[in-house]
């Protein structure tokens, strides 16, 4: 029984997490579709949030590689005044991206739909 009752309460405590999260992706940024982010991508940051090596390995061309592990000690290379668009490679680390952004006081955060294995556009690799 106290078995049954722990383990309703771990359960209870990722619900609320994943509710807390989905609140604050909703909050703190856009979800654009492809197209949506090529019109508007030549007048943002485009962040890649992947790890040095999957950056190397093909990006968007024109991003900068700030990964999602070192963004908290790098904020100061992301301008606010200027719209950020975020990508990883399917969605889930430019979530937590934008989520440490916001909460340090940016607002015009975007987010690639699907992330960059569905991105058709330009790309380049080292």
């Amino acid at each position: 029984m106290v078995s049954w009752i722990i383990a309703l309460i771990i359960l209870l405590i990722l619900l609320g997490y994943e509710i807390y999260q989905y609140i604050m992706r909703k909050k703190a940024l856009t979800v654009l579709t492809e197209e949506a982010f090529k019109e508007g991508y030549r007048k943002a940051q485009i962040i890649d949030v992947r790890e040095p090596n999957e950056f190397d390995g093909g990006h968007i061309l024109g991003a900068r590689n700030v990964p999602v592990t070192q963004l908290k000690q790098r904020t100061g290379e992301i301008r606010k005044d200027v719209p950020v668009y975020l990508y990883c490679q399917s969605a889930q680390r430019s979530n937590r991206a934008a989520i440490m952004l916001y909460k340090r006081g940016y607002r015009n955060l975007y987010q690639l739909k699907g992330g960059y294995k569905k991105w058709t556009g330009k790309t380049k690799a080292k």
